[in-house]
């Protein structure tokens, strides 16, 4: 299948019985809705209607009802809406930007082949979209599906190389991350600001035989997560290894899972528990990670029911390859006849990788940061043709584009943030990026 144009494989690397239990592959789209220049467009044809509600009308042409027995992607749009789509939303200055991004490419699959890592189950499902007729739609599912079923009984091709051909660069050096860092924290005691998110931007070239398929199998063997991610589109190839859910969609209830608070791991036991520990205590990562749900609970407010948006979780540990993390959970149900595509309005991009106020925040990263972020910070995931959707916050991630590799590794800032400290958090963050082009 790795030939087909647009595969699309939504990865759950690191089992979980519940945020790790499914990945999905999908490949040669019937569809593609893209956003260019805060247009949409489907299949290169403008539309007229903004870009969420395009997709919103597209996704209800070809509604279909859940069959609860199969995992929950059974067909429907699934790539990734960009950082920068923040601006079809808010009127904000754009970053400056030296390769060419879509603010949303989502194509749309007729077909997916699914995995229940808790079960071992596998299901190749085929909905015969885009035909209308229910004749044809029939025939088309088993075409399709028996031309997938082929396709599934070939042997995996040959990997090939995943060499850098330069060393990595940043857009900052220590001194002037932490001179950044102290620029937000001059914003927040100011009183312009509660937090920002912070990021450093890491570019390299690749060499002319770079296998990106090869190089995501190493991401995953050395950074499993649960939002994992590879897309393989014409614009450009995306890696992800998110360890963060943006938002699911799930018969009206919502839920995001915010992660504010970062400890790096040690390959010692003891000295490991103790980082976790610390990490547990810590009033600055406790106050960065409550400072975001607060936010994220006042996005989901703006489309959830009164009196039903919660956070059943706060701060709680959760533990990856290379880093400790905070994590809560804010969840509620949605106002009748509003969809997946009004919570990405009320929601985007994700409180935890901008800070508080949002707009604000957003301005200041722009000016401190001065570079686009891309697919980085955006969101990675899928959007049913039943209703349901599931979304990551595209953090680990890697844009492979024209030759070069580029990625971000932030943090969120408070008051009580250390520079020093913060700096070697984003270096805890990338140091398995980095493993995974040196392995």
């Amino acid at each position: 299948m790795s030939h087909l144009p647009d595969l699309l494989f939504l990865d759950s690397a690191l089992r979980h019985p519940v945020l790790g239990r499914y990945s999905f592959v999908a490949a040669d789209p019937f569809g593609r809705f893209v956003v260019r220049g805060g247009r949409a467009l489907w299949n290169g044809d403008l539309l007229p209607q903004p870009p969420l509600s395009a997709l919103r009308s597209l996704l209800d042409r070809y509604r279909q009802s859940r069959i609860d027995s199969l995992p929950p992607f059974q067909g429907g749009a699934a790539g990734y809406f960009a950082y920068d789509f923040r601006h079809t939303l808010e009127r904000l200055t754009p970053a400056p930007t030296d390769v060419p991004c879509p603010e949303a490419v989502l194509p749309f699959y007729d077909i997916v082949v699914s995995f229940d890592h808790r079960s071992g189950d596998a299901w190749l499902l085929s909905t015969g979209w885009p035909e209308q007729d229910p004749d044809k739609r029939q025939k088309r599912a088993a075409a399709r599906a028996q031309q997938f079923r082929r396709l599934l009984g070939h042997g995996p091709r040959q990997l090939r190389d995943r060499r850098l051909a330069s060393p990595w660069t940043s857009n900052f050096s220590a001194s002037g991350y932490m001179k950044a860092v102290k620029a937000v924290i001059d914003s927040i005691l100011a009183g312009d600001i509660f937090q920002a998110n912070i990021a450093q931007r890491f570019t390299a070239q690749v060499s002319d035989e770079f296998d990106a398929l090869a190089f995501y199998g190493q991401l995953r063997r050395v950074n499993p997560a649960t939002f994992g991610a590879f897309l393989n589109f014409d614009e450009s190839t995306i890696a992800s290894s998110s360890p963060e859910r943006f938002v699911k969609v799930d018969q009206g209830c919502v839920e995001t899972r915010p992660i504010k608070g970062t400890a790096a791991r040690s390959s010692d036991q003891q000295r490991d528990r103790d980082l976790a520990e610390t990490l547990l205590r810590s009033d600055k990562d406790r106050a960065e990670n409550l400072m975001i749900v607060d936010l994220l609970r006042n996005d989901l407010s703006r489309v959830c029911k009164p009196h039903t948006v919660r956070a059943p979780m706060l701060c709680s540990l959760e533990s990856y390859a290379a880093v400790h993390h905070l994590v809560s959970v804010v969840e509620g149900q949605l106002h009748s006849g509003l969809t997946a595509t009004d919570v990405i309005a009320a929601c985007f991009p994700g409180g935890s990788i901008t800070g508080a106020p949002k707009i604000r925040a957003m301005e200041i990263i722009t000016r401190i940061e001065r570079c686009a972020r891309q697919v980085y910070c955006g969101s990675i995931g899928y959007f049913g043709f039943d209703g349901t959707a599931d979304t990551n916050i595209a953090i680990r991630t890697i844009m492979l584009t024209d030759g070069s590799a580029v990625f971000h590794a932030g943090g969120g800032i408070t008051a009580l943030s250390d520079p020093r400290a913060e700096y070697e958090e984003t270096l805890a963050k990338a140091q398995r990026i980095f493993a995974a082009f040196e392995a």
